[in-house]
């Protein structure tokens, strides 16, 4: 008599394991691989085009004054004037010094001499604001500025 196996077989249920584990190792690299954003952007930049650029080096001793109408959901408020806006809020050109001085703050002493201010202005802003600015900086002693530009995609003529 032939002898019968049984057909009835079942698949073997998935270990999990190792879930946990690749769980956590995702996690952490993209805890790892991810920035946060410092500031939101309140003024409209439409950065002017250049074509001699430079990368900064170190970015982390870069602080972002930003110039420029504000974006539309502020404009109600603020009207369509350029602004001057310092971290998270617009400010005056008063409030630079204040600025720099608590930008120098967050840095080690060694560093803070080292500090570059980087000046993103849109496109259309007349130079009277910039001027003002650049004075403040003067009178605050951040005499390191760069200007934000985009590169220039066709040749000059």
């Amino acid at each position: 008599m032939p002898i019968r196996k049984n057909t009835s077989k079942e698949t073997p249920g998935i270990s999990t394991a190792s879930l946990p584990d690749i769980v956590f190792m995702l996690l952490f690299f993209f805890m790892v691989t991810t920035t946060m954003r410092d500031s939101e952007i309140m003024v409209q930049i439409r950065p002017v085009k250049a074509t001699e650029l430079t990368k900064l080096e170190k970015k982390s001793l870069v602080s972002y004054i930003y110039i420029g109408p504000p974006n539309m959901q502020y404009r109600e408020k603020w009207g369509t004037a350029p602004r001057i806006q310092l971290n998270d809020a617009f400010s005056t050109k008063e409030d630079i010094r204040q600025f720099i001085e608590n930008e120098r703050g967050k840095l080690d002493e060694k560093l803070a001499s080292q500090m570059t201010v980087s000046l993103r202005v849109d496109k259309d802003v007349k130079m009277g604001i910039v001027t003002d600015v650049k004075q403040e900086l003067r009178k605050a002693n951040a005499l390191k500025l760069n200007y934000s530009a985009v590169p220039r995609t066709e040749a000059l003529k």
